[in-house]
């Protein structure tokens, strides 16, 4: 059987329930062409928190499950080769509305995110696992992908590794095109 869409946690552990993809408030539709053609990078951000409604955006928009066909299998908002999904996304929580600073991981099944604990000195820590740069560490949350290569290993063996990178290729493409806003200015 294929890996599982999500990886296993504790289901006493301390979860956040995220509003529902179309019921966000705040978040204003625009067009692709709006959207690449208003695209910039940003590295200072705004002091003003994001709301958990910006941010279940955001999570839906990177990594949101659209519909789960079986049991290890699910399509999700973005491509990935075989539908396998190899990304798990981790949050460095510094500044959003109602919810603990600390490190979070999205439950994309759930749309829920599952406190993993709290990080001393988080914004410091996210610099420095950015190589030293510091914007890293002063936005009010910073996504961080990990991967399972087991979930590509399973169907594509030892290309697996290759097929993870062309995917994160395309996540960063859709970032890049300003189809995902990740900063506040």
């Amino acid at each position: 059987p294929p890996p599982p869409v999500e990886k296993p946690f504790d289901s006493s552990a301390r979860r956040v329930t995220l509003p529902k993809p179309g019921q966000w408030a705040g978040i204003k539709r625009i067009s692709v062409e709006e959207a690449i053609g208003r695209r910039e990078s940003h590295r200072k951000y705004s002091t003003a928190p994001v709301t958990l409604d910006e941010l279940a955006f955001l999570l839906w928009s990177t990594q949101g499950i659209r519909r789960k066909l079986a049991s290890g299998i699910a399509l999700r908002t973005v491509p990935s080769a075989g539908a396998r999904h190899a990304f798990e996304t981790y949050l460095g929580v510094l500044n959003v509305t109602g919810l603990e600073p600390g490190l979070h991981r999205y439950l994309p099944v759930e749309h829920e995110l599952l406190f993993v604990r709290a990080v001393k000195n988080l914004g410091a820590a996210l610099a420095a696992a950015a190589l030293g740069q510091e914007f890293a560490g002063t936005s009010a949350v910073t996504f961080v992908w990990t991967t399972l290569p087991a979930r590509m290993e399973w169907r594509y063996g030892e290309a697996s590794y290759k097929v993870i990178a062309v995917d994160a290729g395309h996540m960063g493409q859709n970032l890049a095109r300003g189809r995902i806003k990740c900063g506040k200015r």
